[in-house]
């Protein structure tokens, strides 16, 4: 059988991503959820071997990819059974400092990120108070001489602890004095290793997956107005742009889970035997794992004509969303029928599939809601009316 493969020419991407993964076996992972670790090693093996400064132009000390290669690195990690949480945000925050950050910043940063002596990896947008309606953020930044002071609070933002560098979205301009909903809000480039315990704290949440996911208090923090990204005001379109190439990347890694989960059901039917047969010989356990397939070949398909158009210089936002909702359905598609398979060993710590199944449910809610994407889709295309937000 000939299988069309819309990435073919990213192949000896694949290969790397896989020889680097497979140092890291379940066992490795495993640990790390018993002791709520970060994969440190995993990543830096991942910088060691070129993948986490893909994106980087050559002139910075990376390779220059695009977004699709991003996605297959973020992909074939997930395939192989390991989990890129640990460092996807380097992935995708790059979009916002490589389009709208200044030469001066770029200099600064962008060879350290790329040779792994910095580390970009906490997105701070969202709040408790906001969670995605990203215009009732209460961040504030406010200028003062040559800094800007900055206050309140963020919460989910993975990896703060383990980043040195986070590129933050808070309030410049009062809401009641923006000359729309969408201004007034700024983006910054901040240095976490001189705020911590000097104007930051930052908090562990314990969560049901391992995903050094943490909260963060700002308390008259002061920031270099140099940290500023592009104009000030207009940090909610940069972030737009950011987010499309966030829900690319992350549906990316939802199309690498389904194919694992995919690949460890049928070798695991195809090997257990019951009642003398092996059970992949039933319908019950075939037609599960054969529609979760295609499900996922139809996912796959979406998510990288997203990638293409954002690389064409697009906000793919269509795109960008249904390729999250269709890969995050599919890869918990498979998860279930993975569990189902497997039946009372799914639930054992050592066949791993407990673990992914607990991953894989994360993207059913993060980085967006699917009811918000559905709503996304039903105003933006097909001219629905809004069904949420301010009211009467």
């Amino acid at each position: 059988m000939t299988v069309f493969d819309p990435t073919s020419e990213y192949a000896p991407i694949r290969e790397g991503v896989a020889r680097v993964c497979a140092r890291f076996p379940g066992e490795y992972w495993r640990r790390l959820d018993a002791e709520r670790a970060y994969p440190a090693e995993f990543v830096a093996a991942l910088s060691e071997a070129g993948f986490l400064s893909a994106m980087i132009p050559e002139d910075y000390g990376g390779s220059g990819l695009n977004l699709t290669a991003a996605a297959v690195i973020l992909e074939e990690i997930h395939r192989q059974g390991c989990n890129a949480a640990a460092c996807h945000a380097q992935m995708y925050t790059m979009g916002t400092v490589l389009r709208h950050g200044s030469e001066a910043q770029k200099k600064a940063y962008l060879p350290g990120i790329a040779d792994g002596s910095l580390r970009l990896q906490a997105f701070g947008v969202t709040e408790p108070t906001s969670g995605t309606d990203t215009l009732a953020l209460k961040t504030t930044a406010r200028r003062d001489g040559d800094d800007y002071v900055v206050n309140g609070q963020k919460i989910w933002i993975s990896r703060a602890e383990h980043s040195d560098l986070m590129v933050l979205l808070a309030r410049t301009t009062p809401r009641d004095q923006a000359a729309s909903r969408t201004d007034g809000l700024s983006v910054f480039l901040v240095d976490l290793r001189e705020l911590r315990g000097n104007g930051v704290e930052i908090r562990p949440i314990r969560t049901m997956i391992n995903h050094a996911t943490t909260e963060i208090f700002f308390d008259n923090a002061r920031i270099p107005a140099s940290a500023l990204i592009g104009e000030e005001g207009q940090g909610f379109r940069y972030i737009l742009s950011g987010m499309n190439s966030e829900r690319i990347l992350i549906a990316a890694e939802c199309i690498g889970d389904a194919k694992w989960f995919i690949d460890t059901a049928s070798a695991y039917a195809r090997e257990r035997v019951v009642f003398g047969t092996p059970i992949g010989q039933n319908q019950g356990i075939q037609f599960p794992l054969a529609r979760a397939y295609a499900h996922m070949l139809a996912a796959e398909a979406i998510v990288y004509r997203a990638a293409g158009l954002y690389d064409a210089g697009h906000n793919p936002g269509v795109e960008a969303n249904s390729a999250k909702m269709l890969a995050a359905d599919a890869s918990w598609e498979a998860a279930e029928a993975c569990l189902q398979t497997h039946g009372g060993f799914g639930f054992a710590e050592e066949y791993d599939v407990e673990r992914k199944f607990r991953e894989a449910r994360l993207y059913q809610v993060a980085p967006i809601s699917t009811n918000l994407i559905l709503c996304f889709l039903a105003e933006r295309v097909l001219g629905l009316p809004k069904s949420y937000g301010p009211r009467g």
